[in-house]
C-alpha cells in the first residue's frame, strides 16, 4: 500500500471515567467497526495538571502522560480497564488505554491532535447533584471540546434507568 492509499483519518478517542455507563464504550466499538478505525480510550486523572504549560521550568524529562501513578489512580485505571476489556473482548478494532494529565478537555484535544483522531467520543454524567455542581463550576467537557477544536465530538447519553411502578 502506498502512503496515498493509507486511511487519512486516525483512531477514535473515547473519554472514559470510573463507574461510567458502558454505553459509551459500546457505541465507540460499533463506530470503530463501521469506520474501520482503532480506538484510544483516554482517562484523564482529575487530580493532575500538565507541566508542559509552565514554560519557566525545564520540561525535557516531563511528560503529558504521567509516569508516576498513585494508588487511587491505579485503582481507577484498573476499574476502567476491566470495563473496557469486558466490552471489547472478541472485537476486531485495535485499542489501547492512555492515562493523561491536566484539564480533561485540553488533554483529550491534545491527544486527538497527536493521533490525528477521526472523532472524540464522550459520555454524559448522571443526573446527580454532584454532576450538576461540577458542570456549573467546570463546564461540560463536550462543550469545551466542540468550542475549541475542529474534530467531530459525539456525546453518548447515559441509558435512563427504568422508572419504578407508582401505586
Amino acid at each position: 500500500m502506498s502512503p496515498n492509499d493509507a486511511a487519512p483519518w486516525g483512531p477514535l478517542i473515547v473519554g472514559v471515567i470510573p463507574k461510567q455507563h458502558p454505553e459509551v464504550i459500546a457505541q465507540a466499538l460499533v463506530l470503530a467497526e463501521q469506520l474501520d478505525r482503532g480506538i484510544v480510550f483516554a482517562y484523564v486523572d482529575p487530580n493532575s495538571y500538565l507541566t508542559e504549560w509552565n514554560f519557566k521550568e525545564d520540561i525535557t524529562d516531563q511528560s503529558l502522560h504521567p509516569c508516576d501513578i498513585d494508588e487511587d489512580m491505579t485503582a481507577d485505571a484498573l476499574e476502567i480497564l476491566a470495563g473496557i476489556e469486558a466490552i471489547m473482548v472478541g472485537s476486531t478494532p485495535a485499542w489501547t488505554l492512555r492515562i493523561l494529565a491536566g484539564e480533561i478537555w485540553k488533554a483529550m484535544a491534545r491527544l486527538a491532535s497527536e493521533t490525528h483522531a477521526s472523532m472524540i467520543i464522550v459520555g454524559t454524567r448522571g443526573p446527580t447533584f454532584g454532576a450538576h455542581v461540577s458542570r456549573l463550576l467546570n463546564g461540560a467537557t463536550a462543550a469545551h471540546l466542540t468550542a475549541h477544536q475542529h474534530r467531530p465530538v459525539l456525546v453518548v447519553p447515559g441509558v435512563p434507568k427504568p422508572k419504578g411502578r407508582r401505586r
